[in-house]
């Protein structure tokens, strides 16, 4: 390894390369977790749910109206309902989102839709 990082520092090109090669091996490793978790998710979906449904949805948000606004237009045309409840310390904000779902692959893309906004956590 001590060769490797004489290498690195002599040659700042070779150390750039080394770099995107360990956080693209990083990313493999999330998106096969992400991948397994959505994989177990439908199959549990398509166990216990009947569809169509009406879904609850449950999200932590930090306190940033611009954050709800996201998620709300997110559901803003499926006729959802949104009830939120801000923490005592007024740092997050839980939502709780009811909306009629007609299958499996439609909640998960909303829980990766939702996922895109920083800082949401998917209960």
């Amino acid at each position: 390894m001590n060769n490797l990082k004489k290498t690195i520092f002599w040659n700042g090109d070779k150390y750039l390369i080394f770099v995107n090669l360990q956080a693209e091996r990083i990313k493999r490793i999330v998106m096969s977790k992400e991948k397994e978790f959505y994989d177990k998710l439908k199959l549990s979906l398509e166990e216990t749910t009947t569809f169509p449904t009406n879904y609850m949805f449950k999200f932590i948000i930090p306190t940033d109206k611009d954050k709800f606004e996201q998620i709300d237009n997110m559901f803003n045309k499926l006729g959802a309902v949104i009830r939120s409840k801000t923490s005592k310390n007024e740092k997050f904000t839980s939502l709780t989102i009811l909306v009629d779902m007609n299958t499996s692959g439609e909640i998960i893309e909303k829980y990766k839709e939702v996922g895109t906004v920083e800082g949401v956590i998917s209960l």
